[in-house]
């Protein structure tokens, strides 16, 4: 079976950790920096990082409207922490010249969980990925506080100050979580994703 490539947005953020988790999950994993590599991916990660400053950078980079218009094609594309917030249709507690993809229906609210200082980690099972919790790492990460008629809720904060907080959703090809897999060992979430490119292609 021909490896799936799955591109990642590489203007700011974890690149290298998703990119080898991509690779460890059976995909060809490829940085994307420009339109026409962007052109030649069959899925996309954007990564954890700055979402206001991943958002400027693509529109330096000019890949603004090509992503758009990838993503109403249907390509799918994950995003954690930061990738979230690039892929709600309404961002709470960001910059008012911040704009995202607007791919998947629902309100985040930007810094959830607070600072950088409040960072933790906690188990979230996700659903359709088997093998008991994955042990989530949030920083600075946001949560999810609506999602529309078409969004799938995947997994919620199981214990804690933040039980029951919205932190994994999927939207048909679009997936999202507010923590980041890449910086764990476990490829699982990784893995339903390049399934997921596959199935898409």
């Amino acid at each position: 079976m021909t490896a799936p490539v799955i591109g990642v947005l590489a203007l700011q953020g974890d690149v290298r950790e998703h990119a080898a988790a991509l690779a460890a999950a059976g995909a060809d994993a490829r940085p994307v920096r420009r339109r026409e590599e962007l052109e030649a991916v069959d899925g996309l990660v954007i990564p954890g990082g700055e979402s206001t400053t991943i958002s400027k950078l693509v529109d330096i980079f000019e890949l603004r409207e090509p992503i758009d218009k990838r993503i109403a094609g249907g390509m799918p594309v994950y995003g954690s922490c930061a990738g979230m917030i690039m892929l709600a249709g309404e961002v709470l507690d960001g910059r008012p010249d911040q704009r995202g993809f607007a791919g998947i229906d629902m309100t985040v609210r930007r810094n959830a969980f607070g600072r950088q200082v409040d960072s933790f980690e906690a188990p979230v099972n996700v659903a359709g990925v088997d093998g008991g919790p994955f042990h989530a790492v949030f920083i600075r990460a946001p949560w999810v506080e609506r999602v529309g008629d078409g969004v799938e809720v995947l997994g919620t904060v199981t214990e804690g100050p933040a039980a029951g907080r919205i932190v994994a959703v999927r939207q048909g090809n679009l997936l999202a979580t507010s923590f980041h897999p890449e910086l764990t060992g476990d490829r699982r979430l990784h893995a339903y994703f390049v399934n997921l490119v596959r199935t898409a292609a």
